[in-house]
């Protein structure tokens, strides 16, 4: 058979209805791709689409040339195939906005990239690639650069060009990179900059000189300076920055090496600190004391707490989302300006993150007030799982997932995009379950419905005093924990900023039977401090035993921190 031949009914529809947008995705298409050897040729006659998209086709493995007379494409989408190799006539596709290769067995990206004159979003992470073109540099529109999970050395010295006026965002995650280029501060319009997991050793002072920078991330590096290793693992960008800004921890420390007279200086910082500690009566001593404060998690174990709760683990469960670690969270300030609204940014951003979009795991949050314990981790049908989702009515899970559904449906309609945001990316997860987990209070409330959504009636306000959190798993009861210590770390730092704020209290008033004087109340003792209270949480099995109790003795335990845990 001709490569690429055989009946295509999804094309010739198309070419009939004079269409500008196609999607080719899934098994019935790559089994069609593995059966013609390869795609079909008529796709590329259909020279009014400005939007193709083919992904999830393990079979394709290459692109005809005749890729170069698709001249009116803005976006080609081609994620998760088994592209070896991109063809050079790529570079003939001069009105492409938007290419996406992620999730491809690629090595190479070829030179010609650089002719794409309008290009301004490339994702070509999770391949195989060792380097990229420097001739990129010549996509003078390009915007977002994503070439995270690949075995990068480096990044093009040539992308660091003043002429690259519009990046803003540089991915670039679990790579092998060992540097960045001081040259960085060229790049006037960069916002976003993640090189967490590389191998790089020092950041440049120069990075602090991007006008626009807003969020960083250098975790899981081996950086020299062990001060700046522990801030990027738990301080704000905005602190980082200031750092680098000032050239570190001795006023120019990090810009340049500093001489014997120098390290002699710092000897004798160091020093100093030793004596202030000796001394718990000096001022320096005390301004010491009140920085480690700042950023302290108290543990209240189990048997010092009274009213203790637990969280039964039914072994319904089990054969859907067996995992669970649960604790309860006191002294987060949620009352001043925009602190909930940072915590629950923050929350997504970690889903998206270590919870590889709610896969590996799920955070759950809820107001401790509004439960009653015990708790119950069980599998229920979905047409028995009732819950109050966010934002809408009472429902069960069948009905729940089924309008999801549909509303994906008609994001994708609107948007003319694949792509879905939102609760509706993650209903995937759910395929195949004949139950759904769920966590039930003892008035049999449905409080969480994981990895899809909490109960509207436990969610947080700014008038919340205690959390419980709650995070599960398919994976390991490690990965639980591991996403939990990350969660505590990061609530210490949004209420440490919270704190240095000093933002205005604009308690809203919820339909709670709130007081309205509640503004006028003096503050409470927490909202003087930046301390947190983590009280450990008894997880047991439907017999009685105990399975896990987090925190347990070697649970936040660390590394390159700068939080301290008061056991």
């Amino acid at each position: 058979m001709e490569l690429g031949g055989g009946c295509w009914l999804e094309i010739e529809k198309a070419e009939r209805e004079k269409r500008r947008e196609l999607v080719l995705q899934g098994p019935t298409i790559d089994a069609k791709i593995k059966d013609s050897g390869g795609l079909s040729i008529q796709v590329y006659d259909l020279s009014l689409l400005n939007y193709l998209e083919v992904s999830h086709c393990p079979s394709l493995r290459i692109l005809q040339p005749e890729l170069g007379k698709l001249l009116h494409l803005q976006s080609l989408i081609l994620c998760r195939n088994g592209l070896v190799e991109l063809p050079t006539t790529v570079g003939a596709l001069r009105s492409l906005k938007v290419l996406d290769v992620s999730g491809n067995d690629l090595e190479i990206i070829p030179d010609e990239l650089s002719q794409l004159a309008e290009l301004n979003t490339l994702n070509v992470s999770c391949n195989k690639l060792q380097v990229l073109p420097g001739t990129l540099a010549g996509c003078l529109k390009l915007a977002t650069l994503n070439c995270s999970h690949n075995r990068l050395t480096e990044i093009p010295q040539e992308l660091f060009s003043p002429q690259l006026d519009l990046l803003s965002s540089i991915e670039a995650t679990e790579n092998e990179i060992i540097e960045l280029s001081a040259d960085v501060c060229n790049l006037v319009a960069l916002k976003v900059l993640d090189l967490s997991k590389n191998k790089i050793t020092e950041i440049p002072a120069e990075l602090a000189d991007c006008p626009k920078l807003k969020e960083i991330n250098f975790r899981d590096n081996k950086l020299k300076d062990k001060r700046l290793e522990k801030m990027v693992n738990g301080c704000q960008t905005k602190s980082v920055l200031e750092y680098l800004r000032v050239g570190g921890r001795g006023k120019g420390k990090g810009k340049q090496e500093l001489n014997d007279k120098d390290e002699s200086k710092d000897k004798k910082k160091k020093m100093d600190r030793r004596q202030r500690k000796r001394d718990p009566q000096s001022e320096d001593a005390k301004d010491d004391l009140e920085e480690l404060n700042k950023m302290v998690v108290r543990v209240l174990n189990v048997s010092e707490s009274l009213g203790t709760l637990t969280v039964q683990v039914t072994t319904t469960v089990k054969d859907v989302r067996p995992y669970i670690v649960c604790c309860i969270i006191k002294g987060m300030n949620l009352k001043p300006g925009n602190a909930l609204k940072r915590f629950l940014v923050a929350q997504t951003k970690l889903h998206d993150e270590i919870c590889e979009k709610r896969t590996a795991a799920t955070i759950a949050t809820h107001d401790l007030s509004l439960i009653k314990g015990p708790l119950t981790y069980d599998g229920r049908p979905p047409k028995t799982l009732k819950i109050t989702p966010l934002g809408r009515k009472e429902t069960n899970a069948a009905n729940l997932v089924r309008q999801l559904q549909f509303e994906a449906e008609e994001q994708r309609k609107l948007k003319k995009r694949q792509n879905v945001s939102g609760l509706h990316k993650y209903l995937h997860l759910l395929d195949g379950k004949e139950n759904f987990p769920c966590v039930i209070d003892a008035e049999g409330h449905v409080i969480s419905f994981p990895p899809i959504t909490n109960s509207d009636k436990t969610k947080l306000t700014k008038s919340t005093k205690e959390i419980l959190v709650e995070v599960t798993s398919s994976k390991s009861l490690q990965v639980c924990k591991d996403i939990m210590d990350a969660l505590i770390l990061k609530m210490a730092e949004l209420n440490k900023f919270t704190f240095d704020q000093k933002e205005e209290v604009t308690l809203e008033m919820e339909n709670e039977g709130s007081c309205p004087a509640m503004d006028a109340c003096p503050q409470q003792e927490s909202d003087n401090s930046p301390e947190l209270i983590v009280q450990q949480i008894r997880v047991v099995d439907a017999q009685g035993n105990l399975k896990v109790v987090y925190p347990s003795k070697t649970d936040l335990n660390l590394e390159n921190s700068i939080l301290t845990v008061l056991r």
